[in-house]
C-alpha cells in the first residue's frame, strides 16, 4: 500500500479501519488486514478495476459488513446503523442511481428529507448546488431525461444535499469528458475538502485534488 500524506493536517474527525478483513467467498479475499486512519481532506483511491476500490467504500458505507476487524465511525456510530446512513455518510454510486422518474429537484429533496435536514438548512444549499453544477435550468427535468454528463452531477448534488461528516464518491467522474469533469472537480475541492471525502477513481485528472493517494495496484494489506 503507497500513501502519500500531506503535512501538518489537523484532523476534528476520524474515520478509522483497524484490520479490516472481507470476502465474497472464503476463497476470494478482496480486502486484507486492512488499517487506515481517515481524516477530514480529500483521500483518493486509485487502481485497476477490481482491485477493491468500490468493495472499501461499501465497507465505510455500511453496505457490506466486515469479515473480521473494525470500523470506528466519526460520530460513534455503528457503520452498519440506520442513523449513520441517514446522517453521517454520504454516498455516490458509479452508476449513478438517481430515482429515474423524479426531476432533479425531486432528487435533491428527497435526499434532504431522508437526511431530516430543517428547511433553513437545505433551501440555500439546494440552490448553490444546481446552480455550481449548471443544473438551475434542468431542475424540473427528469433523471432519465438527462444526458451521461448531466446525470453526473445531478448524483453528485444529490449526495452533497445531505451536508454528512462523511463523503463517498465511486468513480464520480467516469467517462465525463473535460468539462463536466472540471465542474465536478471544482465542487468537490468547494464542498467536500473539509469533510472526511473517499474517492474511489481511476481517473488521473482528479489525482490533484488529494490530500492523500492510496494505492490499491498493490496489496491492500498492512
Amino acid at each position: 500500500m503507497l500513501c502519500c500524506v500531506a503535512p501538518n493536517k489537523l484532523p476534528a474527525m476520524e474515520l478509522v479501519c483497524d484490520s479490516i478483513n472481507f470476502a465474497y467467498n472464503r476463497h476470494t479475499p478482496v480486502i486484507r488486514n486492512f488499517s487506515h486512519v481517515f481524516r477530514p481532506g480529500i483521500t483518493i483511491l486509485k487502481g485497476y478495476s477490481g482491485s477493491g476500490k468500490t468493495t472499501l467504500l461499501k465497507l465505510l458505507a455500511g453496505y457490506l459488513k466486515v469479515s473480521s476487524g473494525r470500523i470506528t465511525t466519526p460520530t460513534g456510530r455503528k457503520v452498519t446503523s440506520r442513523r449513520y446512513h441517514r446522517l453521517d455518510v454520504a454516498y455516490m454510486f458509479q452508476g449513478i442511481n438517481l430515482l429515474p422518474l423524479m426531476s432533479v429537484e425531486r432528487n435533491l429533496k428527497l435526499a434532504a428529507e431522508m437526511a431530516m435536514l430543517p428547511g433553513r438548512e437545505w433551501r440555500p444549499r439546494f440552490e448553490h448546488l444546481l446552480t455550481d453544477l449548471g443544473l438551475q435550468e434542468l431542475r424540473h427535468r427528469r433523471a432519465d431525461k438527462l444526458s451521461g454528463g448531466q446525470a453526473q452531477r445531478a448524483a453528485l448534488a444529490r449526495t452533497l444535499m445531505k451536508n454528512a461528516p462523511t463523503i463517498l464518491l465511486d468513480e464520480p467522474t467516469s467517462g465525463l469528458d473535460d468539462s463536466n469533469t472540471n465542474i465536478i472537480k471544482k465542487l468537490i475541492m468547494q464542498d467536500a475538502a473539509d469533510h472526511i471525502c473517499i474517492i474511489s477513481t481511476h481517473d488521473s485528472r482528479l489525482f490533484e485534488l488529494a490530500d492523500e493517494i492510496i494505492d490499491f495496484d498493490h496489496s491492500v494489506s498492512c
